[in-house]
Order: C-alpha cells, then sequence, then structure tokens
C-alpha cells in the first residue's frame, strides 16, 4: 500500500507539473498572439496551439488561461458566450515589449523633463506597486482657460511657427483640403497603429484609396482604418462651424466606432455604463448623470480657449481621461485634438513614428496621477515630426536620415526590384519583405527600414524615378498594377 501511494504521489505531481507547464505555455502562446492581433478568442488560441477547437477539455484550458489573464489585468473580455473575445490591455503592450532599453526605449527619441523622468519611473512600476485612483472631478473643474496653461508661453509660441504653412488668411479647413489624400492615411493608419492595428501604411492607402482589405487581416482593422477615414473627412466638412459642439465630439466617436462595438446604439452616446480601463488602477466615472455634466464642461472650457495648440492638447488630455463612451475613447480624442488645428489651417497632428508604449505609459501618467508631463513632451515631439510630414521645414532645417543613409543602396535595390518586376498593389508589401529578408538586414534596423521603403514607393513620380535608375516607361508599365 505504501508503494502503491508512493506511486500515486508521484503521478499525481507529475500531472499537476505537466499541468502547470501547459498553463504556461499557453499564456506565453496568448502573449505572443497579443503581438499579432488587435483581439483573440479560444478559436484563435487553440488553432495556434494545435489544440481541438470542440474538445471542451481543451476549451477549459485555454477559458482558464484566458481568465487569469484577465484577472491579471493583460486582457479585457468583450461579449458574451461564444461571441466573446479578449482585447490586450495597457499593461499587455508593457508585458510583451522587449526589455531592452529599460525605463526609456520608447521615449528614446523623446526629449523628457525632470519631471516626465520621474512620472516615467513611476508608470513603468507593475499594476501592484501603483496606487488605485477614482476620477478625479477638480482636474476637469480646476482648469481655467486661458489663465491656466498645459502649455507654456514658450512652447504656444514654438508650436505655432512650427505648424504654420502660410502667412496669408484662408477659410478654416482650407489646408486640410489641400493635403486630404495624404492626411486621410496617414492619421487613419497612425491612429490605428496605436490600437495595434497591423496594416501597413501601404496597405492602408490600398484601402483608403481602392477600398482593398490585406490578405490575411482582420475584418476588425479594416473598418477601424475606414472608420477613421469617414471621421476626418466629417471635421474637415465641419471645419468652418464656429464652435466645437458636443453634437461634433459625437458624431466623430459615432463614425470611429461603426461597427465596432457589441452595443449599436453606444455609438455617438454618452456611455450609460461603468467601465474599466486595462492596465491600469484608475477608475472613470461610474454616474452617467454626473459623466453628462462633465462631458458637458469639458466642451465648454475647450469653446474658451484662445489657443489652439493648447485647445488640442486639453482635448487629448481630458477626452482620453474621462472615457465619456463605452469604447473608442482614444481614437476620440485623437481625432477632436486635430480638430483647432485644421480650423485655424495649421499643420496637422498626425502621430507619425510614436511609439504605441510610450502612448500608453505617458496616458498612465494622466489616469493614475493627472500629471500631464509625460504626455505634453510627447506631444511637442510628436507634433514637430508630423510638421515635418506636411511643410518645408524638413528641407529647411531638418538633418538626413541616417538610416536612410546608411542602407541607401539596399533600399534602391528593393525599390527598384519591385518596380521591375511589375509587382501588382495587393503583393507590394509582401514582396519588399521577402526582398529584405534576402538581404539579410539586421533585426533591429528592418522595421525602420520597411518604413522608409514604404514612404518611398508612396511617393513616386515620374519626376523623381530617376533616383532609382528606372526608366518613365518602366514606371508606368508598374504604375497602371497598383
Amino acid at each position: 500500500m505504501m508503494v502503491l501511494g508512493q506511486y500515486l504521489s508521484q503521478y499525481q505531481a507529475l500531472e499537476e507539473s505537466m499541468v502547470a507547464k501547459k498553463k504556461a505555455d499557453l499564456e506565453a502562446l496568448v502573449l505572443k498572439l497579443l503581438k499579432e492581433k488587435t483581439k483573440i478568442g479560444i478559436h484563435d488560441v487553440a488553432q495556434a496551439a494545435g489544440l481541438s477547437k470542440s474538445d471542451e477539455g481543451d476549451r477549459k484550458a485555454i477559458r482558464r488561461v484566458l481568465t487569469t489573464l484577465v484577472e491579471r489585468g493583460l486582457l479585457e473580455a468583450k461579449g458574451a458566450a461564444r461571441a466573446r473575445v479578449y482585447v490586450p490591455t495597457n499593461a499587455a503592450v508593457t508585458e510583451t515589449s522587449s526589455p531592452e532599453g529599460g525605463l526609456t526605449k520608447p521615449f528614446k527619441d523623446i526629449p523628457l523633463s525632470q519631471e516626465s523622468e520621474t512620472l516615467l519611473k513611476y508608470v513603468s512600476q507593475s499594476l501592484q506597486a501603483r496606487t488605485p485612483v477614482g476620477y478625479n472631478q477638480d482636474f476637469l473643474r480646476s482648469y481655467e482657460p486661458n489663465r491656466i496653461f498645459y502649455l507654456t508661453h514658450t512652447q504656444r509660441a514654438e508650436l505655432l511657427k512650427t505648424g504654420t504653412v502660410e502667412s496669408k488668411v484662408s477659410p478654416a479647413g482650407t489646408y486640410a483640403r489641400n493635403i486630404l489624400n495624404r492626411l486621410l492615411i496617414d492619421l487613419s493608419w497612425n491612429s490605428s497603429r496605436l490600437e495595434g492595428n497591423t496594416y501597413s501604411l501601404l496597405e492602408t492607402k490600398r484601402l483608403i484609396e481602392l477600398g482593398e482589405n490585406a490578405v490575411g487581416k482582420d475584418a476588425s482593422e479594416a473598418q477601424m482604418i475606414l472608420n477613421h477615414k469617414e471621421a476626418i473627412e466629417y471635421i474637415i466638412e465641419s471645419a468652418a462651424e464656429a464652435t466645437i459642439s458636443s453634437h461634433e465630439v459625437c458624431s466623430i466617436h459615432a463614425l470611429l466606432s461603426e461597427n465596432l462595438l457589441g452595443d449599436p446604439s453606444a455609438s455617438g452616446r454618452i456611455r450609460q455604463i461603468a467601465v474599466g480601463v486595462g492596465g491600469t488602477n484608475y477608475m472613470p466615472l461610474e454616474n452617467p448623470h454626473i459623466l453628462k455634466e462633465y462631458f458637458q464642461l469639458f466642451i465648454d472650457k475647450l469653446n474658451l480657449i484662445e489657443d489652439p495648440f493648447e485647445q488640442s492638447f486639453f482635448s487629448l488630455v481630458q477626452l482620453s481621461y474621462m472615457q465619456a463612451f463605452e469604447d473608442v475613447n482614444k481614437r476620440t480624442a485623437r481625432l477632436v485634438a486635430n480638430i483647432p488645428l485644421i480650423k485655424k489651417n495649421l499643420n496637422p497632428l498626425s502621430f507619425m513614428e510614436v511609439d504605441p508604449e510610450a502612448y500608453v505609459k505617458a496616458l498612465l501618467g494622466v489616469y493614475e496621477k493627472n500629471d500631464v508631463s509625460l504626455f505634453l513632451d510627447l506631444y511637442l515631439w510628436a507634433y514637430r515630426r508630423s510638421s515635418q510630414r506636411y511643410s518645408a521645414i524638413q528641407q529647411a532645417m531638418g538633418e538626413p536620415n541616417l538610416l536612410k543613409l546608411k542602407y541607401r543602396t539596399e533600399i534602391q535595390d528593393i525599390i527598384r526590384s519591385v518596380i521591375l518586376e511589375k509587382v501588382a498593389g495587393p503583393q507590394v508589401v509582401h514582396r519588399i519583405q521577402n526582398l529584405m529578408e534576402a538581404k539579410n538586414l539586421p533585426e533591429t534596423d528592418t522595421a525602420e527600414i520597411f518604413k522608409l521603403i514604404e514612404m518611398e514607393i508612396i511617393g513616386l513620380h515620374d519626376g523623381n524615378i530617376a533616383r532609382f535608375k528606372i526608366r518613365p516607361s518602366e514606371f508606368q508599365e508598374w504604375k497602371i498594377l497598383q
């Protein structure tokens, strides 16, 4: 009996060890999937793990792992029963990112103030090490337009100098209409990218201009990008309005959330339910009556602000913090932040090159500390980068891109191959990736090189193809296929 007892004890320990290992393997797999998808379900995990989608034992094992990750604040569950999906939270972005570079890695190119560095250390701690907080009503109430400023006088003056396109006065929205095609692609892509969307810049361009979905991508990703396009067009059409109304902000949310919410009636409506924000100890307002009051207070204060950049940053901070809608709050804030700039015919803010982890950590400072210092440093840097995209400032004061200079030959060879091989539009991204792999480029540089190649291809025209030793006839033959 003693031998049998020992055997059973050893067998039980072995079984528990195998179960623990299987759980750990599944957790690692889920975290890996979070880097590739904007949402996952039990069937996604089962397929990736080689498990049965119909076996109840396998489904329970996967469900337990997903529930554990929800409890740890890495996943957020949406929907019910078989329609339930899981989306990554802010904490998941941090946990699945590379540890190299420590706290400053996502901010490596962004000048940070001493206050920002202190805040960054706080928000980089584990969730358990940070203090739980609720919505601070005084954060909005204490803000006095034109007396209290998030941006200093010097910062506002520098942004105005950077963002001014021309000295003559034109009707509101004129400049945005002139660069509409580029703005639609840039802002739609970058804002969606910050939400985990995996479309590339070229794929976004084809979707917006040709209505062509990228192969192998989730339908919700295409919906997210197309919703941005509709919302940006609406903002430009409304540019002549004297104020930014609550109706306009709600309409922008309705356009951005179209076909993406479990409850369609929640689009464009101030939320009537409590919501949580994944990856943070911050709990937004729960009372729908008070929430409506504060949303209107936000609108009132916003329209009293005279400086367009202060208006822009105020929108970004307070709308994100308030979480006025059931979902799609950050996207709404990013687009509303562009309204004052578009009305004044200033360069827009497209959030190009903004690191998703940097964006998340900057927001955590607002959520948990009501400290805007890190978000402000990110905003100032991001606006300068966006302005370089839309004006002659890059030629006047910008330095050559050192990575582009280093890999000049490889970039030219890849672009030349794409054109001479007459690669059709839907296959361009895949062909670029294959050509890059063949050149064995350093893994640390591949993502940036890919962006550079995309930008070059998007900007190709008859006047600049000589840089790639391409004849006009060869370029036209390729262009017909795009």
